[in-house]
């Protein structure tokens, strides 16, 4: 499923296997939507509020989630390889089995 032209605000939204791959999402609102198992790859999600999503299994390859809030958000199994997490908050987000998560640069 591709998804063209949707709202950038969009909480608990369910984007459960949503291609949203290369989408442009600067400062979306997605607080709690189901993103599992969606295509983010090379997605541009800076500054987007993820608070409490569900991003089990998604592909985040190469996307751009700086400054996002990822507070509270479940990434398990999710593959960040490649994604800039730079001020990122992950404070209280589950990453286990997440793929390729470089940290370093993230708010924890």
């Amino acid at each position: 499923m591709i998804y063209r032209g949707m709202s950038q605000n969009c909480p608990g939204c369910n984007l459960q296997g949503a291609n949203l791959a290369e989408a442009s999402l600067i400062r979306a609102n997605l607080a709690g939507a189901n993103l599992t198992n969606a295509t983010l790859v090379k997605a541009n999600l800076k500054w987007a509020n993820l608070k409490g999503a569900n991003l089990t299994s998604a592909d985040l390859s190469g996307a751009n989630l700086a400054g996002a809030d990822l507070a509270g958000a479940n990434l398990e199994r999710a593959d960040l390889t490649g994604a800039n997490l730079e001020q990122a908050n992950l404070r209280g987000a589950t990453i286990t089995g997440a793929i390729g998560l470089d940290l370093k640069k993230a708010i924890r």
